[in-house]
């Protein structure tokens, strides 16, 4: 893994960048050859109305991204939480590469597998609704992601057609179309 520490408006300690090449261990550790870069910047914010530090988590991953941010008074307690959120999103991330590996991702979560599903809409509100797929599992979707409809036009019961993934809470419709 290639690691890269940058300090901006403040002299880097050797006690925070021990800290760091004891975490990059743990990382190294636990996903040899899936973290391929790491970026550590850690910056003094005396123009924030907090003051303090800030830290930038910034790991490349084969297909992916990781950033994590964190803000406060001491530097320690800040790389240890960013790094353990790092390790929570890359824990999540391989998670999800091995479900789709084995085949437990859901059927017709079509953006990740076979680019579309029919459903029906099955629950509607304001600005999101749920979508019931072929196997009457409810997918939600936000208003935003309605591609040839409007929210005021759809009715529950209505056929859609739809591309979805695997979002925070469960599956989420990432387009809708009616029909």
């Amino acid at each position: 893994m290639e690691l890269k520490v940058e300090a901006r408006n403040l002299d880097m300690r050797k006690g925070w960048q021990a800290k760091i090449d004891e975490e990059r261990d743990k990382l190294v550790r636990h996903y040899a050859n899936f973290v391929l870069h790491l970026r550590v910047t850690i910056e003094a914010t005396p123009g924030y109305k907090e003051g303090g530090y800030e830290i930038h988590l910034i790991a490349s991953v084969p297909q992916d991204t990781v950033v994590v941010k964190r803000w406060g008074e001491k530097v320690r307690p800040l790389l240890v939480e960013a790094f353990d959120v790092l390790g929570l999103q890359l824990k999540e991330i391989v998670r999800k590469k091995q479900d789709h590996k084995n085949g437990k991702s859901v059927k017709n979560q079509g953006a990740l597998l076979n680019g579309q599903a029919p459903g029906t809409i099955k629950r509607l509100f304001d600005d999101y609704g749920f979508i019931a797929d072929s196997d009457d599992q409810e997918v939600f979707f936000h208003r935003n992601v309605l591609k040839d409809v409007s929210m005021e036009a759809l009715g529950a019961g209505d056929p859609v057609t739809f591309a979805a993934e695997e979002g925070d809470k469960g599956p989420q419709a990432v387009w809708v179309k009616a029909g």
